[in-house]
């Protein structure tokens, strides 16, 4: 399923929310605000199987 860019922006205010400040607790949080930040912003492409190439996330 693929998620509109309004989706994309409430999952990651959703996440952003979660945050504790405690680095390896926000960790796993913060990467997935990572890759749906690259994909709202077009960094790769929405159906592509791989993360992030460049930075191995």
């Amino acid at each position: 399923m693929e998620l509109t860019e309004q989706q994309l922006e409430q999952e990651i205010n959703a996440l952003n929310a979660q945050l504790t400040g405690d680095m390896f607790k926000d960790m796993d949080i913060k990467d997935k605000i990572h890759n749906l930040s690259m994909k709202l912003n077009g960094v790769k492409p929405m159906d592509s199987s791989f993360d992030c190439v460049g930075c191995g996330s």
